[in-house]
């Protein structure tokens, strides 16, 4: 795929000038019509309980598009959705992950190639299960060694199921991320590493390991001391503050035409407890955080890997893991039409073009519906945020990010 947009963004310095986020811009070739109309599309779905509420946010350069919300963020307490409320963001936390993967890279303490025993030594010896034929039973060892690489585009055949011994920690959060992976460590490989795409969680969270090995922190310490402080991502988390869980939105589940409160069997456990008591930080969908926030994040990896004057990724990072790495793999990615870099969807063809994103747009999605992604070719940040645990909201998303890549040009 032609990286030529990556060059161009890569090199325009105005994306590094601070922004105001208080009123939509009416820059020049923006639809402000379209943009206008995305609230009053999201408060549709509000209105038929696809979801409580919505936080939306488009941003293009230095100006914003449209930032609102809609809807409720706790319907029980009667808590309107506000644009500063909090979101469990859950499988958008893979790529923050990835980021501080790829800050110990550029330091020399890790290769992203390296195998994964090499840091962790409880992976050595992995097996594989046999799926197909007379040797369904049995186990044979891996062709390579799984690599960080693997782990970063899914492709290590690591599970996402929890072990046996600690079944339940993807609830309860009550076992310690170096235990966890001593765990993952037991497990079987579906397949051998680098021959097929397995979404897994469970990948992310042995690179949250790595990230202690290499760093001589706690995972979460790092991410914050690295990544969320530096940003300016002051709503961003693994285990809620006392101080901000007013904010943070409820979580819902589709009930006879309706929404209902969901209960402990989602992921990070009953959202009215806010993970309290709880020491996992869940590497690959621990994280808390605000459109906001995340625009911080995103306009960092769209000025390749500079924030507000601050560096904090090469461009060759930034270009390294959002470009495709799984071409000869099908099927790969969660939508037709996509690839995966570095923890990033990519999209590569028209099919994904039909998901809102030109070719080239990378991003990633949750368990409960967020999703966030940028377009390199118009310098566009699409971010939407909703709490709904079982699904539900597809047609919602899309309307979504195709209205905010039409808000391109008058």
């Amino acid at each position: 795929m032609p990286r030529v947009h990556h060059l161009l963004v890569l090199a325009a310095p105005f994306l590094a000038a601070s922004f105001s986020l208080a009123q939509p811009s009416s820059a020049p070739g923006i639809n402000q019509d379209i943009a206008g109309k995305i609230p009053e599309r999201m408060r549709h779905f509000v209105d038929e309980k696809t979801v409580a509420g919505v936080v939306t946010l488009v941003a293009r350069g230095n100006d914003i598009v449209e930032f609102d919300a809609v809807g409720m963020s706790d319907v029980e307490a009667n808590h309107p959705m506000r644009k500063d409320t909090i979101f469990q963001i859950m499988s958008m936390t893979k790529p923050v992950t990835a980021i501080g993967i790829m800050m110990l890279a550029e330091e020399g303490k890790l290769s992203v190639r390296d195998p994964v025993e090499q840091y962790l030594p409880e992976f050595k010896g992995l097996r594989v299960r046999t799926n197909t034929g007379p040797d369904a039973a049995h186990l044979s060892e891996p062709e390579h060694a799984i690599t960080i690489r693997d782990l970063l585009t899914h492709t290590a055949g690591m599970t996402d199921a929890a072990p046996a011994e600690i079944k339940d920690y993807q609830h309860a959060m009550n076992v310690p991320l170096g235990e966890v992976v001593r765990q993952l460590a037991k497990e079987l490989l579906l397949f051998q590493p680098g021959t097929a795409w397995s979404y897994s969680s469970a990948g992310i969270e042995i690179l949250g390991r790595i990230i202690e090995v290499c760093s001589g922190q706690k995972y979460e310490d790092f991410i914050a001391e690295r990544i969320l402080r530096p940003l300016g991502m002051k709503d961003s988390f693994f285990f809620p503050p006392a101080d901000k869980v007013d904010r943070i939105a409820m979580v819902y589940a589709g009930k006879d035409g309706g929404l209902v409160r969901a209960t402990g069997w989602i992921l990070g456990g009953d959202p009215t407890k806010y993970r309290q008591g709880a020491v996992f930080p869940a590497p690959g969908w621990g994280l808390y955080s605000t459109a906001e926030d995340l625009l911080h994040l995103y306009r960092m990896m769209l000025n390749g890997g500079v924030y507000e004057g601050r560096r904090y990724l090469s461009p060759f990072s930034v270009h390294v893991m959002t470009e495709p790495h799984t071409t000869e793999i099908r099927p790969a990615g969660w939508m037709r039409g996509s690839d995966y870099g570095l923890a990033w969807e990519v999209v590569t063809d028209p099919m994904g073009e039909l998901a809102g994103h030109t070719i080239g747009s990378y991003g990633h999605g949750g368990a409960f519906g967020t999703q966030g992604w940028v377009d390199p070719n118009n310098q566009l940040i699409s971010i939407m945020l909703i709490q709904r645990a079982d699904g539900g909201a597809e047609t919602m998303t899309r309307i979504f990010l195709n209205m905010a890549e039409s808000t391109i040009g008058k």
